[in-house]
């Protein structure tokens, strides 16, 4: 074991480890405050390592960021004896459930950093990360995302879920296009709460200098993704069936452009080796649909959304003169103007936009962290052009529509190159 791992696991969770022995199958539960959610995550934990692999050494895994409200008890408290009469399963080996306090403060990056020690101090074959708040887990996704790591040699398993057609807007509009246009990969969740992993690639991540480099690990979980790209190691998909929705209040968008677009570009610089070298997209190995739209109602406040937008041009000017070029501002301020009806923010100005943003972050023409709360009113643009788009679209016309700017990201990569040089 390295010292570096010794010196932020309490000897407390040491001593844990050592009574657990090594084991086959991790499944890592970070927490903070998720006493509402996590007893039914627990159990539903319990019975996919039943059905799934009763013969394997398990063990479940808490790494709590300083809960007040007991969440720990709920997790270790949860007794596999309760899950078996429902199930008509048993286990043919005791099932392990321990718990850790990583921090006063929740941070995804100690949580994943604690899990990823722990699984190469057992020696896991397959490891499993799980969010406190899937209220929507089935037993069946432990198998749908460990399976094809434990069985045929996966090192990373991604989610894709069936979500309503205006939820994870960041995704459709951001995060899955870029990531496919510059890594290659055709990854629907590059960032999401649930995914499988080899102990290999566990391993290999842990090494990584992301632990150290300045960002506190804010968003750990797609860097993950993207070592698994860089590093050659081999990646699947598996579709799970619908994801819950969890509200999100539009103040909470800078924080999760933190987590996202940051994390995207500050791994640019490193990955550039990379991703320069590659051209087009292509579906990794997938279980199951890549994706899947639901179409019922869904209230948005349109209106709200392109107010902000032309707001934040006409407020940041001086902050998108040094990050935008002189023709992607003019017309962003042209369009700033535009009325409900007339606006319309294209996809290729978008996509300019974005590639823009991502030099200027790489240069720090001004603080990297203003840059990215200045990019929050022109996606709030983005995203309403996407809306009025897509209001009477059918699930056919939206994934066209999404594929559209997909193209368009693969299209203009040349010129972010360029940028970049």
């Amino acid at each position: 074991m390295k010292l570096a791992e010794e010196s932020f696991l309490t000897d407390d969770f040491l001593r844990q480890l050592i009574n657990v022995g090594e084991v086959d199958i991790i499944v890592g539960l970070p927490t903070h405050n998720n006493a509402k959610t996590v007893g039914p995550i627990v159990h539903t934990i319990q019975s996919g390592i039943l059905r799934g692999f009763p013969r394997e050494r398990a063990v479940i895994i808490n790494a709590d960021g300083g809960s007040r409200d007991g969440t720990p008890k709920l997790v270790t408290g949860v007794s596999i004896d309760d899950v078996r009469p429902a199930s008509n399963l048993r286990a043919l080996r005791t099932l392990h459930s321990i718990s850790t306090k990583y921090a006063s403060s929740p941070a995804s990056g100690v949580a994943l950093r604690t899990i990823l020690a722990a699984a190469e101090l057992l020696r896991a074959k397959a490891c499993l990360m799980m969010s406190p708040e899937s209220v929507s887990i089935e037993p069946e996704w432990l198998s749908k995302l460990l399976r094809p790591i434990y069985n045929d040699g996966f090192d990373l398993v991604t989610p894709t879920y069936r979500r309503h057609k205006f939820e994870g807007l960041l995704i459709t509009n951001f995060l899955y296009p870029m990531t496919r246009a510059l890594y290659g990969l055709r990854i629907r969740e590059a960032y999401a709460p649930e995914f499988g992993f080899s102990g290999r690639f566990g391993s290999h991540f842990l090494e990584q200098n992301v632990w150290n480099d300045g960002t506190e690990g804010s968003g750990v979980e797609l860097r993950f993704t993207l070592a698994a790209i860089t590093g050659r190691y081999l990646i699947g998909q598996s579709f799970l069936g619908e994801k819950d929705h969890i509200e999100r209040s539009a103040a909470e968008l800078v924080p999760v452009l933190r987590q996202t677009v940051g994390a995207l570009f500050s791994a640019l610089e490193a990955d550039f080796p990379v991703w320069s070298a590659v051209a087009g997209s292509q579906l990794p190995p997938t279980t199951g649909a890549d994706h899947e739209m639901l179409l019922d109602p869904l209230r948005v406040n349109r209106k709200r959304l392109r107010e902000m937008f032309a707001t934040g041009v006409a407020e940041l000017e001086s902050v998108f003169q040094s990050i935008l070029s002189p023709s992607t501002l003019a017309e962003l301020q042209r369009i700033a103007r535009l009325g409900d009806e007339e606006f319309h923010y294209p996809a290729e100005l978008w996509v300019r936009t974005v590639y823009e943003f991502a030099a200027s972050y790489r240069k720090s023409v001004i603080s990297r962290d203003h840059i990215i709360q200045a990019l929050a009113p022109l996606f709030r643009g983005r995203v309403f052009t996407f809306l009025m788009e897509n209001r009477n679209a059918s699930a056919d016309e939206v994934e066209n529509n999404i594929e559209g700017l997909c193209l368009e990201f693969e299209r203009l990569k040349p010129y972010l190159l360029q940028l970049w040089k």
